[in-house]
C-alpha cells in the first residue's frame, strides 16, 4: 500500500515547524492591561483599543490545542483570554457576551450567536487542558446559547438580539451554525454530554443532507426566520457575504465527518456527502493561478478575492477524507494546496499567513489589517498531523506532539 501523504516525515516536519512559528508570531497578541493586540504584518501592535470576541476566543481555542499538542503556552494566551473573556466581554449587566470592548468598556452593538458560539468552542477546549476558569465559562455559554438562541422545534441557532435581548431582526444564518457546530463538537468531547452531539448532528442534517444536496451541494448561506433560503441577501461583505461561500463547503465537510466519527460512524452517507461538498467547492472555485474564490453566484465566480482561510479549510477537508475514506487525487489536491499556501500565502521571514493576495500574487490588504488570526491556519497544520479528526488531547497528544516535531518545541 503506498504511504500516505500525511505520513510522510518530511512533511510532517514542515507542519510542525509552520505551527511553531506561527505560535511564536502570535505571542505578542498579549497586551499587558488585559486582552490582546490585533497584529500588523511584520508582529508589531496595530492601533487601536477595540477588540472582538472572535479575536479573544479563537486565541485561546489555538493555543489550547497547541497545548494539547505539546507546545507550552510560554506567552499565558489562554490565562489572558479567559480572564478577558469573564472580565471584559461577558455582559453583567444583561447576560451573554459582548461582541466587541473597547478596553473594558461595552461597545454598542447586537448579540450574535457567531460570537457566542466561539465561547462555548474557547470553553471546550480549555477545558480539555484542565484550565481553572473553564467550568464556569462553560457553565454560563451553554446557558446563554439555550436559553436564547437555541431554536428547539427547528434544530438550529438563531442568529442575532439587542444587548437586551431582544428580537430586532428575522435572519438566520449558516455561519453561525457552522461554527456552533464546530463548538459543539468541542463541547462534547470535553464533557461527553451527548446533547452536544445531537445538536450538532441536526444542524449538519438540516444544510448538508437537506440544504446542500438540494443545491447542486452548494450551501445557501442565508435564510428567513422560517428557515427558508434567502437568495437575494446580502449583508456584511466578510461575515454575510451574498451567494455562497465555498470556503464554508469545505469546513462543513471536515465537521460532518468529525461528527460522524465521533457519533460512532453511523450509516448516514456522511462521507459521500462530505466528498460532494469538497469536489464540487474545488471544481467552482480553484483559480487557474491557484488559490480559491471567496464567493460563487449561482455557481460561478462572484467575488474572486483569493483569502487564506478557504485554503487551510479545504486542507483540513482534504485531510480527513484521506484519513477516512482516501481516493485517487486526494493526495494530488492536498499537495497543490499546501504548495499553493508554501509559495504565496505563508510568511517565511516572520511567521503565520498572510490574510489575502492581490491581482499580482502578493499580499494584499484590501479587506484585511495586518494578520488578524491564528487558528485557521494552524488547524491546518494541526489536523493533518493528528492521526484522528477530532481535537480529544489523548489524540493530540499521542499523535502530533509539537514538543519532539523537527527538534521544536
Amino acid at each position: 500500500m503506498a504511504m500516505s501523504v500525511l505520513d510522510d516525515t518530511d512533511h510532517r516536519a514542515f507542519l510542525a515547524r509552520d505551527a511553531h512559528r506561527a505560535l511564536d508570531f502570535f505571542d505578542a497578541s498579549i497586551r499587558p492591561e488585559g486582552g490582546f493586540h490585533v497584529l500588523d504584518l511584520d508582529g508589531t501592535p496595530l492601533p487601536g483599543t477595540v477588540q472582538e470576541l472572535h479575536t479573544t476566543t479563537r486565541l485561546v481555542h489555538s493555543y489550547a490545542l497547541a497545548q494539547m499538542a505539546g507546545r507550552p503556552d510560554r506567552a499565558g494566551i489562554v490565562d489572558q483570554g479567559m480572564d478577558w473573556l469573564w472580565r471584559a466581554h461577558r455582559d453583567t449587566d444583561h447576560g451573554g457576551y459582548l461582541w466587541a470592548v473597547d478596553g473594558t468598556a461595552p461597545v454598542e452593538g447586537p448579540k450574535l450567536a457567531y460570537g457566542h458560539v466561539f465561547v462555548l468552542l474557547a470553553a471546550s477546549s480549555a477545558k480539555m487542558i484542565g484550565h481553572p476558569d473553564a467550568d464556569r465559562l462553560l457553565a454560563d455559554i451553554t446557558q446563554v446559547l439555550d436559553r436564547h438562541y437555541w431554536d428547539h422545534d427547528a434544530g438550529l441557532f438563531r442568529d442575532e438580539f439587542t444587548r437586551d435581548w431582544q428580537a430586532f431582526s428575522t435572519y438566520r444564518g449558516m455561519n453561525a451554525n457552522m461554527h456552533g457546530v464546530e463548538a459543539l463538537l468541542a463541547a462534547f468531547e470535553a464533557t461527553g454530554a451527548p446533547v452536544h452531539l445531537d445538536r450538532a448532528g441536526r444542524i449538519l442534517d438540516f444544510f448538508i443532507a437537506g440544504q446542500a444536496a438540494a443545491h447542486g451541494w452548494r450551501i445557501p448561506e442565508h435564510y428567513d426566520d422560517r428557515w427558508r433560503p434567502d437568495h437575494a441577501y446580502a449583508g456584511n461583505p466578510m461575515f454575510r457575504p451574498a451567494g455562497t461561500t465555498p470556503g464554508h463547503s469545505f469546513e462543513m465537510a471536515r465537521l460532518l465527518l468529525h461528527w460522524w466519527d465521533l457519533a460512532g460512524r453511523p450509516d448516514t452517507g456522511a462521507v459521500a456527502q462530505a466528498r460532494a461538498l469538497v469536489d464540487t467547492a474545488l471544481a467552482d472555485a480553484w483559480a487557474d493561478r491557484g488559490g480559491l474564490a471567496y464567493t460563487l453566484r449561482d455557481g460561478r465566480v462572484d467575488n474572486p478575492a483569493r483569502y487564506w482561510w478557504p485554503v487551510t479549510e479545504a486542507i483540513g477537508a482534504l485531510a480527513a477524507l484521506i484519513k477516512l475514506d482516501p481516493r485517487p487525487g486526494d493526495g494530488e489536491w492536498y499537495r497543490r494546496l499546501w504548495a499553493f499556501a508554501d509559495g504565496h500565502l505563508i510568511d517565511h521571514a516572520r511567521g503565520g499567513w498572510f490574510p489575502e493576495l492581490g491581482d499580482d500574487d502578493r499580499p494584499a490588504a484590501t479587506q484585511f489589517r495586518g494578520k488578524p488570526d491564528i487558528y485557521h491556519a494552524l488547524q491546518a497544520d494541526l489536523l493533518p498531523l493528528a492521526r484522528g479528526v477530532s481535537h480529544q488531547p489523548r489524540d493530540l497528544a499521542r499523535t502530533c506532539p509539537l514538543r519532539d516535531a523537527a527538534g521544536l518545541g
